[in-house]
């Protein structure tokens, strides 16, 4: 069975690979812009049986040039929600995609699609309804177009989808594998290397309503968004557009303290609460940014019926237990 991942030195792409191995799958192409070359690291313990650049990729599979191909795990694109270039964007995070999913129709592949929750943007609720989607910036444009195609394409045959067309609507996505990605990394890496630094994490103060680092965001464990995307690897029959969180909101907080305790675990010393965190100097709050006032979303949260519906019924691990994982790997990676 031949298996393409685009994206597939990625934080996610090569986690996805990760999975595939471990279930025996080697017959999988890679596929990726290796500019960056320090990605090659996330692909360097992986089983692969080619790798092609994404600037050949597109036009190439359209010509059937890879053979018979089971499943594309679309993970390529731009994710910098600051990246303003909105040619750019459209190009290679819209553009591109059309393009896969007519030629994967067209050839009977099943595509497993990354979508995201920036398609909610300016919105207070998250389930997949147009009623919700208030991209803030073209990054969440460009994401949310393409699941608009997809709608048109395939929403009256959901049901009856005889090719598999599944996106899937990440929220906001932790685990190993992301170094790479600069300041785009999650806030458990960042805070890591802040507290090892400095001793302290700092974490803004009282913003939109809500106390000193009580903004909540849904964060999930990459290993659970690999698991659920190997259910619907699984689950051939199951199409359409689907949030991917843990389906709970936690504050920053949680996260930071998260950090703390793991650092704290590895010098043998005892779990501390918030407020022993903070009373001790190492949690601390800053003033919030006047360049993020109104741009911020203080509170995000996966609407996880329509992935329930479909029969997935996956447990998402909770932020203390994913990011002390979490802080394992990076300590181990670190030796």
């Amino acid at each position: 069975m031949r298996i393409i991942v685009t994206g597939a030195a990625g934080f996610i792409g090569s986690n996805i690979i990760q999975a595939l191995n471990a279930r025996g799958f080697t017959d999988i192409i890679a596929v990726d812009n290796l500019t960056k070359g320090e990605k090659f690291k996330n692909l360097s313990s992986l089983k692969i049986s080619d790798y092609v650049d994404k600037q050949v990729f597109y036009q190439r599979f359209s010509e059937k040039g890879f053979g018979q191909v089971e499943a594309v795990f679309h993970e390529g694109a731009c994710s910098d929600t600051m990246e303003h270039n909105g040619h750019y964007m459209m190009q290679n995070n819209y553009q591109t995609s059309r393009d896969l999913l007519l030629a994967s129709q067209s050839q009977g592949t099943r595509l497993l699609y990354a979508s995201s929750a920036a398609t909610y943007g300016g919105s207070n609720a998250f389930a997949e309804t147009p009623a919700n989607e208030r991209p803030l910036n073209v990054y969440g444009y460009s994401k949310l177009l393409f699941d608009q195609v997809v709608r048109s394409h395939c929403s009256s045959q959901w049901d009856q989808q005889s090719v598999q067309v599944a996106g899937f609507r990440y929220f906001n996505v932790y685990g190993p594998h992301e170094q790479h990605k600069a300041r785009m990394a999650s806030v458990a890496y960042h805070q890591h290397f802040q507290f090892k630094e400095t001793g302290v994490v700092k974490l803004f103060g009282p913003y939109g309503g809500y106390e000193s680092g009580e903004q909540r965001r849904d964060f999930i464990w990459i290993k659970d968004l690999v698991a659920v995307k190997m259910w619907f690897f699984d689950h051939p029959e199951k199409s359409g557009i689907f949030n991917l969180g843990s389906g709970r909101a936690q504050p920053f907080n949680d996260v930071a303290l998260s950090v703390v305790n793991a650092h704290l675990r590895h010098q043998s010393q005892p779990p501390l609460t918030l407020k022993g965190a903070v009373d001790q100097g190492l949690i601390e709050y800053i003033e919030f940014p006047s360049s993020l006032v109104g741009k911020y979303q203080c509170f995000t949260q996966a609407d996880l019926h329509l992935l329930r519906q479909s029969g997935c019924e996956h447990h998402f691990t909770n932020v203390q237990d994913g990011v002390s994982q979490y802080i394992d790997h990076l300590m181990a990676d670190s030796q």
